[in-house]
């Protein structure tokens, strides 16, 4: 599989591209998005199992939103059964690509429980509101080291899983496989990938002023720009690399 390492140009195009794929059909993508996100947290509310059964079936949700930004890269029309395409293929890999997902959480608040953090993680996981500040400011001053390892472990987590559903979904790479690639694509490109995250993070506080309105149109700009970002570093072999342009950005 190749890989190609992107200028810093690129982490802005990747949103040009994903707001050019989302003008094709605003109001069924965010629809899309959000019934995805609503599904979700649906299913995270079922009492004892739901939480780890909705980390097991994201990245088959996602999928099927990925399928949907594919007909759009190719001008087909956006379904609304595109949503339910990760559950017809691929779905075992993403289903366990989920619960390697979730394996990896529970290792990383491990690491960080026994290098000092047990206490910090107690208390941000307690539900009692009347938890004194002295005692978080105790808990952070004796977790330093647990800070941290959980914070670079969690940056590498992030780079191995962001590109991991793509390339189940597109490339049909096993779980593991999908995940080294993800890691190797986005360690190549961290000077995009950080331009982009910035950006996002301004788009994020706009959307989050007028009533958190804005995320009805940032969320599937979100989905259709980290496509744009997987179509960019992981090119097919008949397809040339996405460079910077200047007006439309097609892909």
């Amino acid at each position: 599989m190749e890989i190609k390492k992107l200028n810093a140009a690129c982490g802005w195009l990747w949103i040009k591209q994903g707001t050019y794929l989302f003008k094709k059909s605003p109001a069924l993508l965010a629809a899309l998005s959000i019934i995805a996100i609503v599904g979700a947290i649906g299913v995270a509310s079922i009492p004892a199992v739901g939480e780890p059964l909705s980390v097991f079936l994201f990245p088959v949700l996602l999928s099927g939103l990925l399928w949907g930004c594919q007909a759009l890269e190719h001008d087909k029309e956006l379904e609304l059964a595109h949503l339910f395409l990760g559950f017809t293929r691929n779905t075992q890999k993403l289903v366990m690509l989920g619960a390697l997902n979730l394996l990896g959480n529970y290792l990383i608040l491990g690491v960080m429980k026994i290098t000092g953090g047990g206490e910090l993680l107690d208390l941000m996981m307690s539900s009692s509101p009347d938890i004194e500040p002295t005692a978080i400011i105790q808990a952070i001053s004796g977790a330093g080291v647990a800070i941290v390892l959980g914070l670079i472990l969690s940056i590498l987590f992030l780079l191995a899983t962001q590109f991991a559903p793509m390339l189940v979904t597109f490339d049909k790479l096993s779980p593991v496989g999908a995940l080294k690639a993800s890691l190797l694509g986005s360690w190549h490109n961290l000077v995009p990938l950080s331009v982009y995250g910035v950006m996002m993070m301004l788009f994020m506080f706009v959307a989050t002023l007028p009533l958190m309105l804005g995320w009805i149109v940032l969320l599937p700009i979100m989905l259709t720009s980290i496509y744009a970002a997987y179509r960019g570093i992981f090119p097919r072999p008949d397809e040339n690399a996405i460079e910077p342009a200047t007006g439309d950005a097609k892909i």
